[in-house]
């Protein structure tokens, strides 16, 4: 994830769950791809009172406080192709307590807490995160920042080949991890 997007830009991801972690880490390792040491990630993911769980996310503002390094940033996402291509904007806030307080004045709802620890790095012009989600498992997210003109399936379709061509067990998941969260909470 970049903080720097411009406003005629989105985010666009692809995300896999991962069979076997080892394997994944040296298969990037081969490609010349070098992680970031694992560091923890604490978020707090909200959503618009007026929306729940079940309804389509796209089009809706989403927001996010994450706690990293005892740095705390505050972004909102509107995904504009599916849930995974969104436009973006993010800043970095002094005291969460108080943003999260702003939140709940401005409408928006707490919805899942995501804890996990995060390895980052750079491959083939995309940004690579290895995650271990608390409660999830291992998962892999490779993303690009591409103009908003840009169609967010078609690069969708070139990250998942590059996934691919990692030749290790994965599938890929659509759904964000507070999505994923969520519906392991209501079936367990």
């Amino acid at each position: 994830m970049t903080n720097e997007l411009d406003r005629n830009d989105h985010e666009v991801e692809a995300k896999y769950r991962v069979g076997d972690l080892n394997e994944l880490i040296a298969a990037l390792t081969q490609r010349q791809v070098v992680l970031s040491e694992p560091s923890v990630q604490d978020d707090q993911a909200y959503a618009p009172t007026t929306w729940s769980y079940g309804m389509s996310k796209i089009g809706i503002p989403f927001a996010r406080l994450r706690t990293q390094q005892e740095r705390h940033l505050f972004t909102v996402k509107k995904p504009v192709d599916n849930e995974m291509a969104c436009l973006e904007h993010e800043s970095e806030v002094v005291d969460r307590n108080a943003m999260h307080a702003a939140l709940l004045t401005m409408g928006w709802a707490p919805t899942v807490r995501i804890l996990k620890q995060r390895r980052t790095g750079s491959w083939a012009g995309a940004s690579v995160c290895v995650d271990v989600v608390d409660g999830l498992g291992p998962f892999v997210e490779v993303e690009r920042v591409v103009s908003k003109t840009e169609s967010g399936e078609r690069v969708q379709a070139e990250l998942d080949a590059l996934v691919r061509s990692l030749g290790v067990a994965v599938e890929r998941v659509s759904d964000t991890y507070d999505s994923l969260i969520r519906n392991r909470t209501a079936v367990g």
